[in-house]
């Protein structure tokens, strides 16, 4: 059997110790005349500076196809410049059906020579198929770009899922991968998208374009992009290199920042539940974990405050803190989620439509008119509740939760939170007969913005030395 293109691409990560993939784009403002020669020249020496550092080279069409048919011949001469061990993707993003997609590959790879292709796959796997034919060649389906624009298609969320669009992709490539050659493009500009890409097709190679000029953040970009083996992730660089004033040098520097980066990654201890960047990165973004001087209801000052309700203005966050509950709370058996107010009702009807499982709540207070019910909602005595809930401090509030639900006949066994704040709830509650579930403990997101360098690292020990976690 023929070598498959991730193979011979991971053969080249090991031979190069990169995984940078510079961006061949002879734009007009980069040469000092736009001309098919100015071009080829332009992309010859950018090849010689860096072919040694590098895992492979992107020519971008478009720039090429601008000078006219010369402009189709120079593109042609310029990936035969480059080595064969390396592969060549050529950004081209083609996307259509039967005879013309059988065209369109057999230009790509045998009429220029390219290694693989990057496609739109909207069209769907009619559109792909004629790519896959050869396993040496490979493409990389376009799943959430680093445009500003990029979500206005792909964050449409799926009817019945509510997930956006774009993790359908990756699914569909994870199907369509027969023969190790297909990919995603997935920009490093989206680490959120980044993470739960990662998490939907773990397996696969990503070209994540971004890092530089896009302003793309390299450390998220590798924390959230990276396989556990280290690889699958190809960031592609072409403004910051080509318009450096050394190009060599700041490949050289690009590859040990990233090689500093998957040492502190692959050093970590590995983790039966190793936390999720999205959620890690969305509450500091939404202000639900913020770090200063906060003066406490008690009057002690606090150099960290957490307000998970917050989550309510941010609509993305809260779908994902729903789907967050999901895997402890189908370990549990139980018939309704019994969310405490405030701040655990927005929570609770995320996961309710996420799942289907019905929502309960406790009042804080009886009504004065009406039915006066401590418990709103429907329910029939002897059904069993689950406590959903934003935080777990002692276990106070979750008490008075509890014998407001039994006192109505429900049966109530488990407590899940997202964050445990490891203040004592979980004995407490233990001592009573109750488990508490944890999405998340503040060590493990204390750890997180520490490794990640997310938060100055004596703030998060004045964090733990006042929550003595």
């Amino acid at each position: 059997m023929s070598q498959t293109f991730f193979s011979r691409l991971e053969e080249r990560t090991q031979a190069s110790g990169s995984l940078l993939c510079v961006g061949l784009d002879p734009h007009p403002a980069d040469l000092s005349e736009f001309t098919p020669a100015a071009a080829k020249a332009f992309c010859l020496k950018l090849i010689e500076q860096t072919v040694d550092l590098v895992c492979a080279f992107k020519p971008n069409a478009a720039f090429f196809e601008l000078l006219g048919p010369q402009g189709w011949q120079v593109l042609r001469e310029v990936i035969a410049a480059i080595p064969p061990q390396v592969p060549v993707i050529l950004d081209a993003k083609r996307g259509d059906i039967a005879s013309t997609a059988d065209a369109y590959s057999q230009s790509a790879f045998e009429q220029l020579g390219a290694s693989a292709i990057t496609l739109n796959p909207y069209l769907g796997h009619d559109a792909i198929a004629p790519f896959l034919k050869d396993a040496a060649h490979g493409v990389f389906l376009l799943c959430k770009t680093s445009n500003p624009g990029a979500g206005d298609l792909q964050d449409l969320p799926l009817a019945g899922s509510n997930e956006p669009l774009y993790l359908q992709v990756a699914r569909y490539a994870q199907e369509w991968n027969q023969h190790d050659n297909v990919g995603l493009v997935v920009g490093a500009t989206q680490p959120e998208a980044l993470a739960r890409i990662r998490q939907a097709a773990p397996g696969l190679w990503f070209l994540s374009p971004g890092v530089g000029a896009q302003g793309g953040d390299l450390t998220l970009a590798l924390r959230n992009g990276l396989r556990s083996d280290g690889l699958g992730l190809l960031l592609n660089v072409s403004r910051s290199v080509a318009r450096a004033a050394d190009p060599r040098q700041a490949v050289i520097e690009l590859n040990a920042a990233i090689h500093a980066e998957q040492v502190k990654l692959t050093a970590q201890p590995a983790t039966a539940n190793p936390i999720s960047p999205i959620l890690a990165e969305g509450l500091l973004r939404a202000g639900c974990v913020r770090f200063g001087e906060f003066t406490l209801k008690s009057g002690l000052i606090s150099p960290i405050y957490i307000d998970l309700r917050q989550l309510v203005s941010y609509p993305d966050l809260l779908t994902e803190v729903g789907r967050a509950y999901l895997p402890i709370l189908r370990q549990l058996r139980f018939d309704r989620l019994a969310a405490l107010p405030y701040a655990a009702l927005p929570i609770a009807t995320a996961i309710s439509l996420q799942s289907g499982w019905p929502v309960i709540y406790p009042r804080k207070e009886a009504k004065e008119y009406g039915t006066r019910a401590l418990v709103e909602g429907e329910f029939h005595s002897g059904e069993r509740a689950v406590v959903i809930d934003d935080l777990a401090t002692t276990g106070g509030s979750k008490f008075e939760a509890i014998d407001k639900l039994t006192d109505a006949g429900l049966q109530v066994q488990d407590v899940v939170v997202l964050i445990d704040r490891q203040s004592g709830a979980g004995e407490a509650l233990a001592q009573a007969g109750y488990r508490l579930h944890a999405v998340l403990t503040l060590t493990d997101l204390l750890d997180y913005w520490q490794s990640a360098g997310r938060i100055p690292l004596e703030q998060i020990q004045a964090a733990r030395a006042f929550l003595h976690v």
